[in-house]
């Protein structure tokens, strides 16, 4: 069975993006929460500081629903290529087989 590559990188996208500004919201609200994890994004997105504005708020949530969007369609494109290849095929029919 093949993975719908678009639905994988939206669905990815959203997951990673949502929780990302799910996180930034929180710490809008709760000076604190999620710094720690806010660092860590601040140190993979270019001019993305983690800082409480929107926005930083915007710019965060905008990389990583571009990041999870390619993490997913990156990963649905690998899973495909490895599913389908000569040698798994070769080991599904054996194991009907036996």
């Amino acid at each position: 069975m093949k993975m719908d590559v678009r639905a994988v990188a939206i669905t990815s996208g959203l997951l990673w993006g949502g929780g990302v500004l799910a996180v930034e919201a929180l710490n809008r609200v709760s000076p604190g929460y999620g710094s720690g994890f806010l660092k860590v994004i601040a140190s993979c997105y270019p001019g993305y500081k983690g800082r409480r504005n929107a926005k930083q708020i915007v710019l965060g949530a905008g990389y990583a629903l571009l990041d999870g969007a390619t993490s997913g369609l990156l990963f649905a494109l690998l899973y495909n290529r490895l599913a389908h290849s000569p040698h798994h095929e070769r080991n599904r029919e054996h194991s009907r087989v036996a």
